[in-house]
Formats: structure tokens, C-alpha cells, sequence
């Protein structure tokens, strides 16, 4: 009786193994052997890129968010450097324009894979080669030069010769961040969006010369300043004995970084309009000050309307993400350098245009660092001393 059972048991175990061996076969048929292609369109990604660079002046920048000669420019830029390379599959000019397309207009990488005909892994690997490859290239375009200030500025009499020793502005922005959801408190600013607190630092031709990105959104700017001067590794650009940046109030007062004074009319929008007029040594001050400093806020206003990506983060893992910022900030700079007149830069070139960042610090915040130092004291002197001379010319010239 035991052997018939042990036989009906072994013959079952058999025909279930051969049930799942049948479904393993049925499985592979379906997926190899009698597999449907998804990407069958005609057009491929690199007939697509043909077409388009033979095409509409007007298409390519809106795809690219830059003009087609500055996209073949900075193509030739990357092979000349070896930072990027064809690949069998895919060719420089494809991947960059992949990368271009995702971070301008923030689409995902199923829509790029089926427009490019790529699969998923060929998009988001060559979407990392090419990240990689503008961050190097930022090490070379994100730097400070010794370049004399700009012709709007040496023939502006309401900056020089006042500020012939500034060569730049300082301050913080937020971009949009994913984080685990361990990690969003620290990351969440003051409307409750996740965030990261980027530190920047631009000249007067709206070019970035420095970028400190990955902080959480809930760092007050001056600790991600005093991170940024006092590590050596950040390699930020001091200036030079008697140079200076402006920066706002958040910022410490010492030697190399003039803020405005606390306590008055500072905004450009607090002067706007009939009667509104600086009244005093310390407004004017603050009010040319505030309208010089504006160029950083114009800089991350331009950045923001070219690359979509910094305004709603794709749930990339945390180490991608400002490295994105910083690829965004070289082509940023690319442009710049290589177009003067760019479209959305001349936009965003009104000398005066307020730009508000809701989710940046404000510049009277609580936790700013007063540095009473030998160093601070001389910068405070300095600032007085300047605020005089500039209202006594400005009265005999009212």
C-alpha cells in the first residue's frame, strides 16, 4: 500500500514539473521567440536629430533651448575635450539633445526612449555620460576671470565709480529636490516643498562663477556661505585685497562681502514709484546696492525659465541631482559666452527687473552670522564711509 501512494505521489511531482516547465516554455515564446518590437517608427533617433538640424532655426531652440549653432558648438565642444564620445548606438549630437530635451522641457525618459527610439537603459545611460561630461566641462566655465566690469556698468553714474571694486553678487535660490521620505523635513522650506538651498556667485555679464548645490531646503543661507569660503575643497573664488561681492543682509559683513544696511528701504520695488525716492545716506546705498545685486536674481531667473527639470525634480537618486544643478549652470554659461543675444537672455536683461524667489531665504532672516571681527568692522567703515560720499554727490546733483 506504501509503495502505490510513494508512486501516485512521484507521478504527481513529475506532472507538475512538467506543468511549469510548459509555462517556463510558454514564457520564453512569448517574450523572444514571438516578441512584438516597440519601437518600430522610421524615423530614428539620429534621422530625427538630421532633420531637425536641417530644419527651423525656431524648432531647435525650442527643443534645445539654445540656437542650433550654439548646440553643434558645444557638441564640437565635448569631442574636442573627450568628455563625451559616439558610441555604437548613439552619437554625441543624439545624446546631447536627449539630455537637452529632458532637462529643458522636464519629460520623462519612456517619452525620450519612444521619440529616440533607444531603449530605457540606452537613455538613462547616455543621460549620465552626458551629465558627466557638462560637469566636467563646468570646471572650466564656472570660474571667476579677471575681466574688467562691463561697459553698463563703468558708464552708469549710479554704480561707478561707487562699486569699481565689485566683481560680482552673491546669494541663495531653491530648486526642487526628491528625497526619501526619511529625509523631507530638513528639505521642505517655508511652503512645505521639498528643496535644495543652492549658493551661487555671478559676475556682471550674467555668468556663474561659482556653485555650491545640495544643501538641504532648510539651511539658512549663511551657514551654506560660511561652508562654501571656509573648505578648501569648494575652491570658491575670493577676492582679491580690496575687492568685493555684494550680497544681502542674510550674508555676513567682513572684508570681501558688502551687504546693505539693516533697518531701511532696501527692495528696488520699495522705491518704485512718485515720492519713494531715497531719503537719506543708508537708502541710497541700499538701493543702488539692491538694483547691482539684482543681476544675481536675473541669473536664476533665466535658469529657471530655460531648464524646466530645476523647477519639478524627477525622482532621480539624491547624488544626480546637483550635479543637475551644476550642468544646468555650465550651459547656462555656455550660452552666455557664446550668444550675447540670446533669446531669453535679452528677457531677462532689464536692468531693474524685480525678481521674486518665493522659496529663497529673506535677507532679514534671524539666523544670519554678524561677525564682529577686526575684519567686519573695517567692511561696516567702509560701507559708511561709501553711503556719505554717495548721498553728498547725490545731493548736488539732485
Amino acid at each position: 500500500m506504501d509503495d502505490i501512494n510513494s508512486s501516485s505521489s512521484s507521478s504527481s511531482d513529475e506532472e507538475f514539473q512538467d506543468f511549469m516547465m510548459f509555462l517556463d516554455v510558454c514564457e520564453y515564446t512569448k517574450r523572444f521567440l514571438e516578441k512584438i518590437p516597440q519601437r518600430t517608427s522610421m524615423l530614428s533617433g539620429q534621422n530625427f536629430i538630421t532633420e531637425l538640424l536641417n530644419g527651423s532655426e525656431k524648432t531647435c531652440y525650442e527643443l534645445f533651448r539654445m540656437d542650433k549653432n550654439i548646440f553643434l558648438s558645444l557638441c564640437t565642444c565635448l569631442k574636442q575635450h573627450e568628455y563625451l564620445k559616439d558610441t555604437k548606438e548613439v552619437r554625441v549630437e543624439e545624446a546631447l539633445a536627449m539630455f537637452l530635451i529632458i532637462i529643458g522641457h522636464n519629460v520623462g525618459m519612456r517619452l525620450i526612449a519612444d521619440r529616440f527610439q533607444h531603449s530605457l537603459e540606452t537613455v538613462d545611460r547616455h543621460f549620465t555620460l552626458t551629465l558627466r561630461a557638462i560637469c566636467r566641462l563646468g570646471k572650466e566655465l564656472i570660474c571667476h576671470t579677471n575681466s574688467p566690469l562691463p561697459s553698463h556698468i563703468v558708464n552708469n553714474p549710479k554704480y561707478f565709480p561707487w562699486f569699481e571694486k565689485c566683481i560680482g553678487a552673491i546669494d541663495g535660490t531653491h530648486i526642487s529636490a526628491h528625497v526619501p521620505a526619511e529625509k523631507q523635513v530638513s528639505y521642505r522650506g517655508r511652503k512645505a516643498i521639498v528643496t535644495q538651498n543652492v549658493l551661487c556667485a555671478c559676475n556682471f555679464n550674467m555668468m556663474f562663477t561659482f556653485v555650491y548645490a545640495g544643501w538641504e531646503g532648510t539651511a539658512n543661507d549663511s551657514r551654506v556661505f560660511l561652508d562654501a569660503i571656509t573648505r578648501s575643497e569648494n575652491k570658491f573664488p575670493l577676492p582679491k585685497e580690496g575687492e568685493y561681492y555684494v550680497v544681502d543682509s542674510g550674508f555676513p559683513c567682513t572684508m570681501g562681502f558688502l551687504p546693505p544696511f539693516r533697518g531701511e528701504r532696501y527692495h528696488l520695488q520699495e522705491y518704485h514709484g512718485r515720492g519713494r525716492q531715497p531719503r537719506g545716506p543708508k537708502e541710497l546705498f541700499n538701493y543702488r546696492h539692491s538694483s547691482l545685486r539684482n543681476v544675481i536674481e536675473r541669473c536664476f531667473g533665466v535658469l529657471k525659465a530655460r531648464f524646466r527639470i530645476l523647477k519639478m525634480m524627477p525622482p532621480y537618486k539624491q547624488s544626480r541631482q546637483p550635479l543637475i544643478v551644476i550642468a544646468c549652470c555650465t550651459l547656462h554659461n555656455f550660452i552666455r559666452k557664446s550668444a550675447q543675444n540670446d533669446v531669453m537672455f535679452t528677457q531677462w536683461e532689464e536692468e531693474e527687473q524685480e525678481i521674486e524667489d518665493e522659496e529663497a531665504s529673506t535677507s532679514g532672516s534671524n539666523n544670519s552670522i554678524d561677525l564682529s571681527d577686526e575684519a567686519a568692522t573695517a567692511m561696516a567703515a567702509y560701507r559708511n564711509q561709501l553711503s556719505q560720499v554717495m548721498w553728498h554727490d547725490y545731493v548736488i546733483h539732485m
